[in-house]
């Protein structure tokens, strides 16, 4: 017999057009209602638009950021390896409910065939694979998230023509320095590329880079610009996440089209100087810069 947390968990899929990286190293895994565990809880996937800074920053405006993981569980970033995430619009439909027996390849827990299926396209804000905006992996080198600022932050990898899938699986640069001994704070970033509401994802983790080698820091990062129409304008080296939308403290304007006639929307690829893969960046007085593609 169906239960109804499995039937809130397939409505949920059915319904919703926001997504969220799940992994039990990110705030808010359990929901945001004190000493309850929300096995079907999206209240990560929320997304954020037009909102001040403190509401935004690290998915404050329902209390994201005030739910750390529990003790120990740290999203572990090997120095030259990659890790994987779950994407997805419920935690019920991920492997951490329910034994994992509602997902599915896709972020809705749901089976779709066909790399064009409308129903996806709604789900994923873009009309298929090939045109998914890109998502990023930001990381400072903080063990509180309170005291991360937006200059902390430096976008390390990239993984293109994401969301679409529920497993994905983002490449660690070799050169990452170790953490701090009480960890590093990560940020999960998404800007869908147009269909829907103009707004950004922003959540948080608690990340340890592991096997680092490297005690060479990071350098501080710049706010990326639109570049699609000409490369070389690209802000070279270390970068931050981009702030698009809100009330204040955006670091990204657009306007006008991009080079397909759609309306510019900021990405986590090229058009912004972002490639896909890692890259580590050095203190610009280094002047060096490793990207892997």
């Amino acid at each position: 017999m169906w239960t109804i947390a499995w039937l809130v968990a397939a409505l949920a899929g059915l319904t919703s057009a926001h997504l969220a990286a799940w992994h039990p190293s990110m705030y808010c895994l359990n929901g945001t209602t004190p000493g309850q565990v929300n096995y079907n809880t999206d209240d990560a996937v929320l997304p954020l638009w037009m909102l001040s800074k403190s509401d935004y920053w690290f998915h404050h405006s329902n209390g994201c950021d005030q739910f750390p993981p529990a003790e120990g569980d740290v999203l572990e970033l090997p120095a030259g390896g990659s890790f994987t995430i779950e994407i997805a619009d419920n935690r019920g439909v991920t492997s951490l409910s329910y034994n994992g027996t509602h997902a599915t390849e896709w972020p809705d827990g749901l089976n779709h065939t066909g790399s064009t299926d409308p129903h996806r396209s709604l789900l994923v804000h873009t009309q298929n694979e090939t045109m998914a905006a890109g998502t990023a992996f930001a990381i400072a080198y903080k063990s509180e998230l309170s005291e991360v600022t937006l200059e902390d932050l430096v976008v390390f990898t990239v993984r293109y023509n994401t969301p679409w899938r529920r497993l994905t699986t983002y490449d660690v640069p070799a050169a990452m320095p170790a953490c701090p001994s009480g960890g590093c704070i990560c940020a999960w970033v998404w800007i869908p590329n147009g269909c829907g509401e103009p707004n950004i994802y922003m959540e948080g983790f608690k990340c340890m880079v592991t096997n680092a080698t490297s005690t060479t820091p990071l350098g501080t990062p710049s706010p990326p610009v639109w570049c699609e129409d000409d490369q070389s304008q690209c802000v070279q080296g270390p970068k931050q996440i981009m702030i698009w939308n809100q009330l204040e403290d955006n670091n990204i304007e657009v306007s006008g089209f991009d080079l397909s006639g759609m309306a510019k929307s900021p990405a986590y690829n090229s058009k912004c100087g972002f490639k896909d893969g890692k890259c580590t960046f050095f203190p610009i007085d280094q002047d060096e810069a490793l990207c892997d593609v």
